[in-house]
């Protein structure tokens, strides 16, 4: 049976040191980490997410700011928002909530935020910065990042030279940046999607195995090659009798039997989801005041 990827726990490891070092800036510099968070809407589980974002940042010691605005509110309207904070040095994170509402140009918001607190790692010149290795000043999109963070935990190494790894997913929030950090830390990278042909045996070939495909449960037992460590993105409600529940996109029981090491759903990627945007945040504060950020 495969060890499980503890998140929780590692996540707690990660926001422990962004705290420690947070009081370490302020007491060094007089800077604290700001975070501001946008919602337009009244999606609900986009709810849920921005107001565990402004719980974690709080607990974290950071200036946080939540901006709720209607449904109906205007494209001009969040760009004239966008570009007070851009301007406000208290500032060095700034999140849009995904999805915004359909008259709205994400990708056009997107770019409004200034690359340098751009803290979901979004704007094309931190895409950029990953796809060509600078990503000492960039900021990593924070999925893919805590994705890394419990790889490098449970293979115990941050050099996975002669590993092969293969990503389920070619978004470019999970799917391409995932392969983009693995491919600098040495493994060898396939990325397959919906027209990857046969990809059950491509799948078999993976000593790392990312599911970020977005289908509940569809990487079976016998996708998985034996020792695999399984990284699953997936966050799927499905039903249950009267009820629902969560669920990856793989199918945990059959993959569990197989693989060395896997993510449980919940409980593995999504909390280092929430912790790696709040050092993220952090970083932004560290680079503003001209000191070194930590590394986790």
């Amino acid at each position: 049976m495969a060890l499980h990827i503890d998140g929780k726990k590692m996540a707690a490891e990660v926001v422990a040191k962004v705290k420690a070092a947070t009081a370490d800036l302020e007491a060094r510099t007089g800077v604290t980490p700001g975070i501001a968070v946008v919602i337009v809407g009244e999606d609900p589980a986009s709810q849920v997410y921005v107001r565990s974002k402004g719980r974690m940042a709080e607990e974290c010691g950071f200036k946080s700011l939540t901006h709720r605005l209607a449904q109906e509110t205007s494209e001009e309207k969040l760009l004239s928002l966008l570009a007070r904070l851009n301007a406000d040095d208290t500032i060095h994170g700034i999140l849009v909530q995904l999805p915004l509402p359909k008259h709205i140009d994400e990708g056009k918001i997107i770019q409004t935020i200034a690359p340098h607190k751009d803290v979901d790692g979004f704007h094309y010149i931190n895409v950029g910065k990953l796809g060509t290795g600078e990503i000492a000043s960039a900021f990593v999109p924070c999925t893919p990042a805590g994705s890394m963070l419990l790889i490098e935990k449970a293979l115990g190494k941050r050099d996975l030279s002669g590993l092969n790894a293969v990503v389920v997913g070619r978004s470019n929030i999970v799917g391409k940046p995932m392969a983009n950090l693995l491919l600098l830390a040495n493994a060898t990278v396939t990325i397959a999607h919906s027209r990857t042909k046969d990809l059950p045996s491509l799948a078999r070939t993976a000593d790392i195995l990312v599911a970020a495909v977005g289908r509940p449960q569809m990487i079976k037992g016998d996708w998985v090659k034996p020792g695999a460590c399984v990284i699953d993105v997936g966050i799927n409600r499905i039903a249950d009798g009267e009820r629902t529940r969560l669920v990856g996109d793989a199918d945990f029981a059959s993959c569990e039997a197989v693989a060395g090491f896997i993510t449980p759903v919940p409980g593995g990627v999504g909390p280092m989801t929430i912790a790696t945007l709040m050092s993220n945040t952090l970083k932004g504060a560290c680079i503003a005041a001209g000191v070194e950020p930590p590394t986790y």
